[in-house]
């Protein structure tokens, strides 16, 4: 006898919760509005209606996925982000609402010549030449691409299962982006002269390897290690971007990295000790917690 789908949702949520899935209850949902492509909004109006038994398998299937621990997303293939939607797999880190704090101040800067509020103290300008160093899925600088005009946006990333994913992402959303392979800020480097950006925003690997094993079984089992490890401090990305970074910036260009909440004075001192940015200033999350430290260019190579 074909279960219904009020029924089928309880089943899913006892699974998940069983298994220590956070959210149980709203993930069995979702699971089955991804397998019927129809919104949570739609959902109510599914209660009563009987699923064939072909379908509960293939509920069941995706049940069985979550319950091992794989993410939500990379099962759906999808993940919001500054309310665009992002297509994801096991190439890129799933982007984080962590990380749109960041890209709404990067639009403030861009659009408004202000942070938090303050009007920065360097010139306005017309149009940014935007770089998105260790891109993954796309996430920021496709959105930096969609929501400003005054953009024009660079993708760049050492993995190409990346880059793929990126390339994707701004093709189905109509942002025109320029794409890179290579390893931070290498493929700008030129013999005789670099490529240079109004603005480089980053979301590198930060976390310390040591503590990688502490993490949940879906972020250390199921997403990139490549975009997870920062090395035995966790500062291996933010030292060399800071040192390579002044030589790839036009102008009063500016620097802005999201950073693990105990690293903002670790990185402030990094950019503070090449003596080539001001403004060094560590912003926070919604949560309050350090999440952000930019700067902008004081000099040129």
């Amino acid at each position: 006898m074909s279960l219904v789908v009020r029924e089928i949702l309880e089943i899913g949520q006892r699974q998940l919760e069983e298994s220590h899935i956070s959210d149980a209850k709203l993930d069995a949902k979702l699971l089955y509005c991804h397998l019927m492509n129809i919104t949570t909004t739609q959902l109510i109006l599914e209660y009563q209606r009987p699923l064939p038994d072909h379908l509960c398998d293939e509920y069941f299937a995706l049940l069985d996925r979550r319950s091992s621990g794989e993410p939500l997303q990379y099962i759906t293939g999808t993940q919001e982000f500054m309310g665009l939607e992002f297509r994801v797999n096991e190439n890129v880190l799933i982007p984080r609402q962590d990380t749109e704090t960041m890209v709404e101040d990067a639009l403030d800067i861009i659009e408004r010549n202000m942070i938090r509020g303050e009007e920065l103290q360097v010139k306005a300008k017309k149009d940014w030449d935007v770089l998105d160093l260790c891109c993954g899925s796309g996430a920021i600088g496709v959105s930096l691409a969609s929501l400003s005009k005054k953009t024009k946006v660079t993708c760049s990333d050492l993995s190409a299962g990346a880059l793929d994913v990126a390339r994707g992402n701004a093709s189905r959303l109509g942002a025109k982006i320029t794409f890179k392979e290579g390893d931070l800020l290498e493929p700008f480097k030129g013999r005789f002269k670099n490529k240079k950006f109004d603005m480089i925003i980053s979301n590198p690997p930060y976390i310390k390897s040591e503590v990688i094993l502490t993490l949940q079984p879906e972020v250390k089992d199921h997403e990139p290690m490549m975009a997870l490890d920062g090395g035995e401090s966790g500062l291996d990305f933010y030292r060399r971007i800071i040192e390579d970074a002044p030589g790839c910036l036009k102008k009063e260009g500016v620097l802005i990295m999201e950073i693990g909440h105990d690293q903002k004075e670790d990185v402030m001192q990094l950019m503070e000790a090449t003596g080539k940015f001001k403004e060094i200033t560590g912003l926070q999350d919604l949560a309050g917690r350090d999440r952000i430290v930019f700067g902008i260019l004081t000099q040129q190579k």
